[in-house]
């Protein structure tokens, strides 16, 4: 385990480093949405386009947002699996109301504005069109919604070049 500027994370590599998992707790963090930026950012560096990076980021980001807006427990964890091509992100929290987490339809029907949508409630459409997919999964103490990325440059659909391990 080692402390990040925000918080407490653990990490693992395992022997033949394709294989990466990490896990931030995110109880009692005053900045979560800066300690899980930092995070995701670190986790994915070097495996990973850095649009795909900056898609997982923003992810992580919303899927935390809506925990700290949308529960009552707020966020406890985010965990990362990152493979060689694909990374899955999982925010836990404490609610085990798996249905209350749906995306809610933007409608922009009749010729209506887009300046008359609302300014919240899209996160989840968010969420949606950088991930590949997502889902909740239950928990032994609340749910986990998950998002699983594609770590390569979906214009060429090359892998990002990796640092030798060290």
């Amino acid at each position: 385990m080692f402390r990040s500027h925000t918080g407490q994370v653990t990490a693992h590599h395992f022997a033949d480093e394709r294989v990466h998992h990490r896990w931030v707790d995110l109880r009692g963090v005053e900045e979560p949405l800066v300690l899980v930026r930092e995070q995701v950012r670190d986790a994915l560096g070097g495996r990973a386009v850095r649009p795909r990076v900056d898609d997982s980021a923003v992810v992580a980001v919303e899927l935390v947002t809506n925990a700290l807006r949308h529960t009552r427990s707020g966020p406890t964890g985010l965990a990362m699996d990152v493979y060689e091509d694909t990374a899955l992100l999982w925010v836990h929290d404490g609610d085990k109301d798996v249905g209350a987490v749906r995306p809610s339809m933007c409608a922009n029907g009749g010729g209506s504005s887009v300046l008359d949508l609302p300014e919240d409630g899209r996160g989840l459409q968010l969420v949606a069109a950088l991930a590949d997919r997502w889902l909740v999964w239950p928990t032994a103490e609340g749910k986990a919604v998950v998002a699983e990325i594609g770590l390569t440059d979906t214009a060429t659909a090359a892998p990002a070049r990796r640092e030798p391990a060290r």
